[in-house]
């Protein structure tokens, strides 16, 4: 599992981005969200999350809030 902050949340559009340790910003979908709503998510909080290659770069999955439990 790799770790991150919420950098950017697009709520309307239904994604958002996670800023990683390297600086670098993943994607991750709605969909991918585990324990809680995505719409109840704020920029800043810290994720776990793991990663997975796509024809589009890396994406974010099974993303969960740390301390939370699904």
């Amino acid at each position: 599992m790799a770790n991150g902050t919420i950098k950017q949340l697009f709520g309307n559009r239904g994604f958002g981005f996670i800023q990683i340790e390297e600086g670098q910003d993943i994607f991750f979908h709605a969909n991918e969200v585990r324990g809680t709503s995505f719409d109840s998510l704020t920029e800043g909080q810290l994720v776990e999350f793991e990663v997975t290659d796509t024809p589009k770069g890396k994406n974010a999955v099974n993303v969960t809030l740390v301390g939370e439990s699904g």
